[in-house]
Order: structure tokens, then sequence, then C-alpha cells
């Protein structure tokens, strides 16, 4: 719980909630702002991914970042919360929107979300901000860091346009974690913005983004790519570790 102490045991010793909800299990005691009432019928296997990883990316794009109609944008990071970013670049409208991973292999659904085009940072011999700025022409207006890396973090924001990019951290760098950039990328104009669950309110938006996904004004589907049962959950962890899944659904 938020002060420190736990609801749960297991053979007389504590065990402790994740993420203030501990969903995986059968019954929990949560704060309640982590609550909100969602339509009935919405289909939880699928509306699940909204309680965090969808909201978060597809929100830094349109809440955080607010990306403009006709605009460039790089997503740095292809996973499940990257993706999601894709999309929110699509529904606002982006133009051009790059992806950028090291694993080829996250390319195709990259673009089956959004993506225009796709590039892999080993396959260069120089800096990928320097590629980007090449295949733009002066660097993407908007460009988001998905990783959580701090070296990813640099030359995300330095892969931005240098008079009004707009760079958004949205992976999660380890409490301590200090950056090391240049002073002189932020003169002329970029700027740099963290974003926690995609900058919405959590009781409010949660329930909206349900309804805008029963509407059909966004698509979950793609980003699931396994459903197991809960006790199937190592192997969902081994999928998740290996780079082989978007996001797994486990049912209870």
């Amino acid at each position: 719980m938020s002060d420190g102490t736990s609801r749960f045991t297991c053979k007389g010793k504590p065990v402790y909630h994740f993420g203030n909800t501990s969903t995986f299990s059968e019954y929990t005691v949560i704060k309640e702002i982590s609550v909100t009432k969602i339509d009935a019928v919405a289909p939880l296997e699928k509306v699940c991914l909204i309680s965090c990883g969808f909201s978060t990316g597809y929100g830094a794009a349109i809440t955080t970042a607010k990306v403009t109609p006709g605009s460039s944008c790089a997503v740095f990071g292809l996973g499940g919360v990257g993706l999601s970013v894709i999309m929110g670049c699509k529904a606002a409208g982006a133009a051009r929107i790059i992806g950028v991973d090291v694993n080829k292999d996250k390319f195709e659904k990259a673009k089956e979300v959004g993506a225009t085009e796709c590039i892999n940072p080993q396959d260069f011999e120089k800096p990928i901000q320097e590629v980007l700025f090449d295949m733009t022409g002066a660097g993407v207006e908007f460009c988001f860091e998905a990783i959580g890396n701090p070296a990813t973090v640099a030359a995300a924001l330095a892969s931005c346009h240098e008079s009004h990019g707009v760079c958004v951290i949205v992976g999660l760098l380890a409490a301590g974690t200090q950056l090391n950039i240049s002073g002189w990328l932020f003169f002329s104009g970029r700027s740099l913005k963290g974003s926690v669950f995609g900058g919405w309110k959590s009781r409010e938006n949660v329930s909206k983004l349900v309804s805008d996904y029963m509407a059909k004004k966004f698509n979950l589907d793609p980003l699931i790519t396994h459903t197991l049962n809960l006790d199937k959950i190592n192997e969902a962890v081994e999928l998740m570790k290996t780079g082989k899944c978007i996001r797994c659904v486990l049912l209870l």
C-alpha cells in the first residue's frame, strides 16, 4: 500500500502489492483513485490494455506532445508502449511516423499500426540522430523515447527539429538516472517533456478511452499477440523477455 504496509500474506509472511493494484490476485485492496467505472459490455480481455501501457503511449502523442496534423514523428522503441505512441501519432494526423528499434522483427507490427517506415540504428555507421536529420531534412517535429535508456533519450532529443522540436520521455528511467545532454540542444527552441500515463487523469480518462474503443475510434487487437491462462504466467514472462510478444493477456 502507499503507506508501506501490505494486505497480503503467504505462509505468515507479507507479500507486497504491485502498482497499487495487484490485479493478478483474486481479491485486492486498492485506493479509490485506482478504480473507475467502465462500460459493462466492454471486453475486459481487450480493454485491460487501457489501464496502463496503451494509455501511456497513446496519450503521450495525443495529450502530452499534442502531435499536429501533417507533422513528422519518430518513436524510439517498438514495444507495446512505443506501438501505442505510433497509434496516437496516426490518430493525431501525423504525415510521417518513423519507428526506431534494433529488433527488425517489430517493424511489420509497427507499420500495421501506423508507422510509415522503420529503421534499425545498427544498420548505419553514423549516430541515429544524424540519420533522422538526413531523412527529414531538419529533424522530426515530435520524437518519443519509449525505452527508458538515458543514451536514447539524448539521441531522441537531438533528433528533433532545432527550432520547434518536442521530445517526450515515455520510457521508465531507473531512479537516480542522470541524463548527459548538451545544453546547446535547447538553445534554438527544442523542448523536452516527461509523460506519465499519457498525461491522462486516470479516473476520468480510462472510462472515456474504453468508450472510444467501443466506438471503434482505435483498435487494440494488433497489440495483443498472446492470450494465456494465469497458470502459464512463466511462459508469458519468457515471451516478454525474448521480445516475442507485444502484449500477453492473462486470463484468471
